[in-house]
Protein backbone atom coordinates (compact mmCIF):
# COMPACT_ATOMS: atom_id res chain seq x y z
CA UNK A 1 0.00 0.00 0.00
CA UNK A 2 1.33 3.31 -0.74
CA UNK A 3 2.27 4.94 2.80
CA UNK A 4 1.50 8.43 1.83
CA UNK A 5 -1.89 7.54 2.31
CA UNK A 6 -5.00 8.61 4.41
CA UNK A 7 -8.03 6.73 5.11
CA UNK A 8 -10.84 8.61 6.02
CA UNK A 9 -13.59 7.27 7.63
CA UNK A 10 -16.74 8.99 7.09
CA UNK A 11 -20.93 8.95 8.55
CA UNK A 12 -22.93 11.67 6.89
CA UNK A 13 -26.31 11.66 8.13
CA UNK A 14 -29.48 14.26 8.31
CA UNK A 15 -28.01 15.88 11.79
CA UNK A 16 -24.46 15.97 10.73
CA UNK A 17 -21.08 14.27 9.58
CA UNK A 18 -18.28 12.48 11.78
CA UNK A 19 -15.47 11.91 10.13
CA UNK A 20 -12.24 9.91 11.18
CA UNK A 21 -8.97 10.20 9.89
CA UNK A 22 -6.29 7.69 9.81
CA UNK A 23 -2.82 7.37 8.23
CA UNK A 24 -2.26 4.75 5.78
CA UNK A 25 -2.29 1.64 8.59
CA UNK A 26 -5.63 2.50 9.71
CA UNK A 27 -4.19 4.19 12.65
CA UNK A 28 -5.99 6.93 14.07
CA UNK A 29 -4.58 10.65 13.89
CA UNK A 30 -8.31 12.59 14.59
CA UNK A 31 -12.12 13.25 14.75
CA UNK A 32 -13.95 16.13 13.37
CA UNK A 33 -17.62 16.82 12.77
CA UNK A 34 -19.69 19.25 10.79
CA UNK A 35 -22.98 19.51 9.18
CA UNK A 36 -25.40 16.86 7.69
CA UNK A 37 -24.32 15.45 4.55
CA UNK A 38 -27.41 13.04 4.01
CA UNK A 39 -27.95 12.57 0.04
CA UNK A 40 -31.93 13.70 0.39
CA UNK A 41 -30.97 17.42 1.35
CA UNK A 42 -28.20 17.37 -1.54
CA UNK A 43 -25.50 16.19 -3.01
CA UNK A 44 -23.28 19.31 -3.02
CA UNK A 45 -24.67 20.18 0.22
CA UNK A 46 -23.17 16.80 1.17
CA UNK A 47 -19.83 17.42 -0.16
CA UNK A 48 -19.26 20.38 1.45
CA UNK A 49 -20.18 19.09 4.53
CA UNK A 50 -17.91 16.08 3.89
CA UNK A 51 -14.96 18.55 2.47
CA UNK A 52 -15.75 20.38 5.99
CA UNK A 53 -15.27 17.70 7.84
CA UNK A 54 -12.41 16.51 6.72
CA UNK A 55 -10.37 19.91 6.56
CA UNK A 56 -11.18 20.07 10.16
CA UNK A 57 -9.70 16.44 10.94
CA UNK A 58 -6.57 17.37 9.05
CA UNK A 59 -6.15 20.58 10.77
CA UNK A 60 -6.52 18.58 14.10
CA UNK A 61 -3.92 16.29 13.27
CA UNK A 62 -1.62 19.22 11.74
CA UNK A 63 -1.34 18.68 8.27
CA UNK A 64 -3.03 19.94 5.06
CA UNK A 65 -5.83 18.21 2.92
CA UNK A 66 -4.66 16.88 0.22
CA UNK A 67 -7.70 14.93 -2.02
CA UNK A 68 -5.43 12.97 -3.90
CA UNK A 69 -3.68 10.96 -1.27
CA UNK A 70 -7.49 10.25 0.54
CA UNK A 71 -8.67 7.16 0.60
CA UNK A 72 -12.57 7.97 1.77
CA UNK A 73 -14.83 4.85 2.78
CA UNK A 74 -18.32 6.88 3.38
CA UNK A 75 -21.57 5.03 5.20
CA UNK A 76 -24.01 7.54 3.80
CA UNK A 77 -27.87 8.21 4.51
CA UNK A 78 -29.41 7.81 0.99
CA UNK A 79 -27.05 5.31 -0.51
CA UNK A 80 -29.92 3.48 -1.34
CA UNK A 81 -31.31 5.79 -3.96
CA UNK A 82 -29.60 5.15 -6.65
CA UNK A 83 -29.27 8.49 -8.60
CA UNK A 84 -28.66 10.18 -5.48
CA UNK A 85 -25.30 7.14 -5.54
CA UNK A 86 -24.50 8.03 -8.56
CA UNK A 87 -24.98 11.93 -8.61
CA UNK A 88 -22.78 11.85 -5.46
CA UNK A 89 -20.29 9.80 -7.28
CA UNK A 90 -20.47 11.79 -9.99
CA UNK A 91 -19.26 15.01 -7.86
CA UNK A 92 -16.86 13.57 -6.21
CA UNK A 93 -13.86 15.25 -5.86
CA UNK A 94 -10.38 13.63 -7.29
CA UNK A 95 -9.57 11.64 -4.48
CA UNK A 96 -7.04 8.36 -4.40
CA UNK A 97 -10.11 6.13 -3.69
CA UNK A 98 -13.90 5.87 -2.82
CA UNK A 99 -15.88 3.44 -1.08
CA UNK A 100 -19.51 4.48 -0.58
CA UNK A 101 -22.13 2.34 1.13
CA UNK A 102 -24.87 2.57 3.33
CA UNK A 103 -24.53 4.32 6.94
CA UNK A 104 -26.22 0.93 7.64
CA UNK A 105 -23.33 -1.23 6.63
CA UNK A 106 -20.48 0.89 7.80
CA UNK A 107 -22.55 0.91 11.35
CA UNK A 108 -22.37 -3.10 11.32
CA UNK A 109 -18.88 -2.56 10.79
CA UNK A 110 -17.99 -0.79 13.40
CA UNK A 111 -20.74 -1.78 16.05
CA UNK A 112 -19.80 -5.95 15.85
CA UNK A 113 -16.11 -5.22 14.70
CA UNK A 114 -16.81 -6.60 11.64
CA UNK A 115 -18.13 -9.96 13.16
CA UNK A 116 -21.80 -11.14 12.25
CA UNK A 117 -24.90 -9.16 13.75
CA UNK A 118 -27.71 -7.10 13.75
CA UNK A 119 -27.93 -3.37 14.65
CA UNK A 120 -30.60 -0.93 14.55
CA UNK A 121 -29.51 2.91 13.80
CA UNK A 122 -31.53 5.69 15.46
CA UNK A 123 -30.76 8.79 14.56
CA UNK A 124 -32.49 11.48 12.49
CA UNK A 125 -33.47 8.70 10.39
CA UNK A 126 -33.90 4.56 11.49
CA UNK A 127 -32.58 1.73 9.33
CA UNK A 128 -31.43 -1.82 11.29
CA UNK A 129 -29.07 -4.50 9.37
CA UNK A 130 -28.03 -7.51 9.79
CA UNK A 131 -24.23 -8.51 8.89
CA UNK A 132 -24.30 -12.51 8.47
CA UNK A 133 -21.64 -15.21 8.61
CA UNK A 134 -20.78 -14.96 4.79
CA UNK A 135 -20.24 -11.19 5.20
CA UNK A 136 -23.40 -10.28 3.32
CA UNK A 137 -25.63 -7.01 4.57
CA UNK A 138 -29.43 -7.08 4.55
CA UNK A 139 -31.39 -4.32 5.62
CA UNK A 140 -34.97 -3.47 7.26
CA UNK A 141 -36.46 0.16 7.57
CA UNK A 142 -34.64 2.64 6.31
CA UNK A 143 -37.14 3.91 3.58
CA UNK A 144 -36.90 7.35 4.38
CA UNK A 145 -38.77 10.64 5.61
CA UNK A 146 -41.81 10.90 6.06
CA UNK A 147 -43.80 7.62 5.15
CA UNK A 148 -40.49 5.12 6.69
CA UNK A 149 -37.68 5.48 9.29
CA UNK A 150 -40.03 3.96 12.02
CA UNK A 151 -38.64 4.92 15.50
CA UNK A 152 -36.32 7.40 14.23
CA UNK A 153 -36.27 10.78 15.65
CA UNK A 154 -37.87 12.64 12.36
CA UNK A 155 -40.70 9.61 13.16
CA UNK A 156 -40.76 10.59 16.73
CA UNK A 157 -40.24 14.25 15.90
CA UNK A 158 -43.05 13.99 13.91
CA UNK A 159 -45.37 12.69 16.06
CA UNK A 160 -44.84 14.75 19.37
CA UNK A 161 -45.65 17.97 17.67
CA UNK A 162 -49.44 16.80 17.51
CA UNK A 163 -49.62 17.01 21.41
CA UNK A 164 -48.33 20.76 20.69
CA UNK A 165 -50.98 21.26 18.11
CA UNK A 166 -53.70 20.00 19.70
CA UNK A 167 -53.12 22.24 23.11
CA UNK A 168 -52.94 25.01 21.18
CA UNK A 169 -56.16 24.97 19.78
CA UNK A 170 -57.62 23.42 22.94
CA UNK A 171 -58.08 19.65 21.99
CA UNK A 172 -55.91 18.38 24.98
CA UNK A 173 -54.48 20.67 27.78
CA UNK A 174 -52.14 22.62 28.14
CA UNK A 175 -48.87 21.18 29.99
CA UNK A 176 -45.54 20.71 30.18
CA UNK A 177 -44.88 18.92 27.25
CA UNK A 178 -46.76 21.11 24.89
CA UNK A 179 -44.83 24.11 26.60
CA UNK A 180 -41.56 22.41 25.94
CA UNK A 181 -42.47 21.56 22.27
CA UNK A 182 -43.58 25.20 21.77
CA UNK A 183 -40.53 26.68 23.55
CA UNK A 184 -38.39 24.61 21.12
CA UNK A 185 -40.06 25.50 18.32
CA UNK A 186 -39.94 29.38 19.58
CA UNK A 187 -43.47 30.01 19.33
CA UNK A 188 -46.94 30.17 21.66
CA UNK A 189 -49.34 30.73 18.98
CA UNK A 190 -50.90 28.81 16.20
CA UNK A 191 -50.09 31.31 13.21
CA UNK A 192 -46.27 30.60 14.60
CA UNK A 193 -46.45 26.66 14.48
CA UNK A 194 -47.94 27.14 11.30
CA UNK A 195 -45.00 28.47 10.12
CA UNK A 196 -42.72 26.38 11.57
CA UNK A 197 -44.59 23.51 10.28
CA UNK A 198 -44.59 24.40 6.45
CA UNK A 199 -40.47 25.07 6.57
CA UNK A 200 -39.90 22.02 9.11
CA UNK A 201 -37.56 18.75 7.51
CA UNK A 202 -36.46 15.68 8.51
CA UNK A 203 -33.77 17.44 10.92
CA UNK A 204 -36.02 19.89 12.31
CA UNK A 205 -38.63 17.35 13.04
CA UNK A 206 -35.73 15.04 14.64
CA UNK A 207 -34.84 17.70 16.77
CA UNK A 208 -38.06 17.37 19.10
CA UNK A 209 -37.40 13.55 19.72
CA UNK A 210 -34.87 14.60 22.99
CA UNK A 211 -37.90 16.14 24.42
CA UNK A 212 -40.55 13.20 24.00
CA UNK A 213 -37.47 11.58 25.48
CA UNK A 214 -37.03 14.22 28.35
CA UNK A 215 -40.87 13.96 29.06
CA UNK A 216 -41.25 10.33 29.17
CA UNK A 217 -43.24 10.17 31.78
CA UNK A 218 -45.77 12.17 30.26
CA UNK A 219 -48.72 9.57 29.13
CA UNK A 220 -48.19 10.91 25.44
CA UNK A 221 -44.92 10.39 25.03
CA UNK A 222 -44.38 7.18 26.74
CA UNK A 223 -47.04 5.67 24.06
CA UNK A 224 -45.23 7.31 21.58
CA UNK A 225 -42.10 5.83 22.65
CA UNK A 226 -43.54 2.64 23.23
CA UNK A 227 -44.71 2.60 19.49
CA UNK A 228 -40.88 3.06 18.64
CA UNK A 229 -39.70 0.35 20.50
CA UNK A 230 -42.58 -2.04 19.43
CA UNK A 231 -40.92 -0.98 15.62
CA UNK A 232 -37.46 -1.89 16.72
CA UNK A 233 -38.68 -5.10 17.87
CA UNK A 234 -39.86 -5.81 14.38
CA UNK A 235 -36.80 -5.09 12.68
CA UNK A 236 -35.31 -7.21 14.92
CA UNK A 237 -37.22 -10.04 14.14
CA UNK A 238 -37.06 -9.50 10.46
CA UNK A 239 -33.79 -9.55 10.35
CA UNK A 240 -32.52 -12.56 12.90
CA UNK A 241 -35.22 -15.48 12.86
CA UNK A 242 -33.53 -17.77 15.04
CA UNK A 243 -32.87 -15.13 17.64
CA UNK A 244 -29.34 -16.02 17.97
CA UNK A 245 -27.11 -12.95 17.19
CA UNK A 246 -26.46 -9.77 18.86
CA UNK A 247 -28.33 -6.19 18.93
CA UNK A 248 -26.20 -3.28 18.67
CA UNK A 249 -28.43 -0.38 19.20
CA UNK A 250 -26.84 2.55 17.83
CA UNK A 251 -27.16 6.38 17.13
CA UNK A 252 -28.28 9.00 19.08
CA UNK A 253 -31.32 7.15 20.08
CA UNK A 254 -30.06 3.87 20.35
CA UNK A 255 -29.10 4.07 23.96
CA UNK A 256 -32.48 5.89 25.24
CA UNK A 257 -35.08 3.47 23.13
CA UNK A 258 -33.43 0.63 24.73
CA UNK A 259 -35.78 0.48 27.28
CA UNK A 260 -38.78 0.39 25.07
CA UNK A 261 -37.64 -2.53 23.12
CA UNK A 262 -40.17 -5.36 24.02
CA UNK A 263 -38.72 -7.62 26.58
CA UNK A 264 -38.05 -10.89 24.53
CA UNK A 265 -35.02 -8.88 22.93
CA UNK A 266 -33.53 -6.81 26.23
CA UNK A 267 -31.03 -9.82 26.61
CA UNK A 268 -29.32 -9.59 23.17
CA UNK A 269 -29.42 -5.43 23.22
CA UNK A 270 -25.71 -4.01 23.35
CA UNK A 271 -23.77 -0.94 22.97
CA UNK A 272 -21.95 -0.51 20.07
CA UNK A 273 -18.25 -1.52 19.69
CA UNK A 274 -17.46 1.33 17.69
CA UNK A 275 -19.41 3.66 15.50
CA UNK A 276 -20.12 4.06 11.74
CA UNK A 277 -17.29 6.36 11.44
CA UNK A 278 -14.38 3.89 12.42
CA UNK A 279 -16.64 1.38 10.38
CA UNK A 280 -16.10 3.74 7.48
CA UNK A 281 -12.70 3.97 8.37
CA UNK A 282 -12.69 0.31 8.38
CA UNK A 283 -14.28 0.34 5.11
CA UNK A 284 -11.34 2.86 3.71
CA UNK A 285 -9.00 0.30 4.55
CA UNK A 286 -10.86 -2.43 2.92
CA UNK A 287 -10.15 -0.29 -0.33
CA UNK A 288 -7.24 0.37 0.26
CA UNK A 289 -6.39 -3.09 0.37
CA UNK A 290 -8.16 -3.63 -2.70
CA UNK A 291 -5.94 -1.04 -4.28
CA UNK A 292 -2.90 -2.44 -3.63
CA UNK A 293 -3.79 -6.07 -4.45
Amino acid sequence: MNKDFFLIGIDGGGSGTRVVLGDASGRELAQAASGPSGLGLGIERAWQSIEAGCREAFEVAGLTLDWSRCVLGCGLAGVNNRDWLADFRAKAPAVAALAVESDAYTTLLGAHGGAPGVIVALGTGSVAAVLDHNDACRTVSGYGYPSGDEASGAWIGLRIVVHAQQALDGRVPRDDLADALLAHIGTDDRDGLVVWLCEANQTAYARLAKIAVEQRAHPFAARLLGDAGVEVGKMIAALDPSSTLPVAMCGGLGAPLSAYVPQIYQSRLRGPLADSAHGGLQLAQREAARLAG
